[in-house]
C-alpha cells in the first residue's frame, strides 16, 4: 500500500453535476448517506445504497479506480472487523479449533459489516473528490451559522476541519518523501515482526512532526501577510447559492432514506 494511495482530502477536478452542486447539500447527502448505511438492516438496503452510489460516482465523472483507491489503507481493518465478527457471534458452529469458532451467524455478520465499511469509505470519499476545499470552507461555515447564537465560532470551526482535510494528502505526499529518503539511507520499514516494524516508525515520525509543524507555519504567516482575520465582515467573491438542482437533490435524498427505512421492514430479505 502506497502512501499516495489514500484519498481522503483530496480534490478531483471534473466538469459534472455532482461537481456544480451547492457544498451545503453534498455535506448533507453525504451526513444523510452515512446515516442510512446505520440504518440498513438487510442486504436489500446495501444493495440499495450501492445502487444509488454507483449512479452518483457515473455522475461525478470520477474514475471508479481512483475511488477504490481509498480501500487499500483501511484494507487491513476491514479484514480484522470481519475476523472479529467472524469468531465473536454466537450462533452454529462450523468450525471450531480450541476456544476459536467460527459461526455461520459470524460469517454473515463479517460480511454484512464489511460491505457497510466499503460503502462508508466510497461515500464519504466523494465529498472531497467533488468539492473545492474553498467550497467546503463556506459550506461548513453556512451550516454552522446556527452555532453563532451560542457563542462558537462558526468560521473558525469551518476553516479549522477544512484545513484539516485539506492537509492529509500534504502531509501524506510528505511522509512518502521521508520514507523514500530514509529508504535511500538503508531504513528497512518492511520487514521484521509487528514490534520491529512500530520502533522503525519512530525515525520517520520525528521528522513528520517538524515537517508538519513547519507547514502550519508557513501557513500562518501566509494569512497573516493576507490580512487574514477571521469571519467577521468577510466577503465572498463567487457566493454560493441554492438552484433548482439542489432542491432536486434535497428530493431525491428525502425519497432514498424512505426507502431505505422502507427496506428495513424487508426481514425476509436479511
Amino acid at each position: 500500500m502506497a502512501i499516495r494511495d489514500i484519498t481522503l482530502g483530496q480534490y478531483y477536478p471534473r466538469e459534472s453535476v455532482i461537481h456544480s452542486l451547492d457544498a451545503r447539500t453534498k455535506i448533507i447527502a453525504t451526513l444523510v448517506y452515512l446515516v442510512s448505511l446505520f440504518l440498513v438492516k438487510n442486504y436489500i438496503g446495501f444493495a440499495i445504497g450501492a445502487v444509488c452510489l454507483i449512479i452518483v460516482v457515473k455522475l461525478s465523472k470520477v474514475p471508479f479506480k481512483f475511488i477504490s483507491k481509498g480501500l487499500k489503507p483501511v484494507l487491513v481493518l476491514i479484514i480484522f472487523t470481519m475476523v472479529l465478527n467472524a469468531f465473536a457471534t454466537p450462533g452454529t458452529v462450523i468450525w471450531s479449533f480450541w476456544k476459536l469458532k467460527l459461526t455461520r451467524e459470524g460469517i454473515e455478520r463479517a460480511a454484512f459489516m464489511a460491505i457497510r465499511l466499503v460503502l462508508l469509505i466510497f461515500g464519504s470519499s466523494l465529498l472531497t473528490l467533488t468539492t473545492k476545499p474553498i467550497q467546503l470552507t463556506d459550506g461548513l461555515e453556512k451550516l454552522f451559522t446556527p452555532l453563532k447564537l451560542v457563542g462558537l465560532p462558526a468560521h473558525e470551526l469551518a476553516m479549522m476541519m477544512t484545513i484539516a482535510l485539506r492537509f492529509i494528502p500534504t502531509l501524506l505526499e510528505e511522509t512518502d518523501k521521508i520514507m523514500k529518503a530514509q529508504t535511500a539511507r538503508g531504513a528497512d520499514f518492511e520487514s521484521g515482526n509487528i514490534k520491529e516494524r512500530a520502533k522503525g516508525l519512530v525515525p520517520l515520525l520525528v521528522p513528520l512532526f517538524v515537517s508538519a509543524f513547519r507547514i502550519a507555519g508557513d501557513l500562518a504567516m501566509a494569512m497573516e501577510a493576507r490580512c487574514y482575520s477571521g469571519g467577521a465582515g468577510r466577503t465572498r467573491m463567487n457566493e454560493a447559492k441554492l438552484e433548482g438542482r439542489d432542491a432536486l437533490a434535497f428530493i431525491l435524498m428525502a425519497v432514498y432514506l424512505g426507502i431505505i427505512i422502507y427496506s428495513r421492514s424487508l426481514v425476509w430479505l436479511i
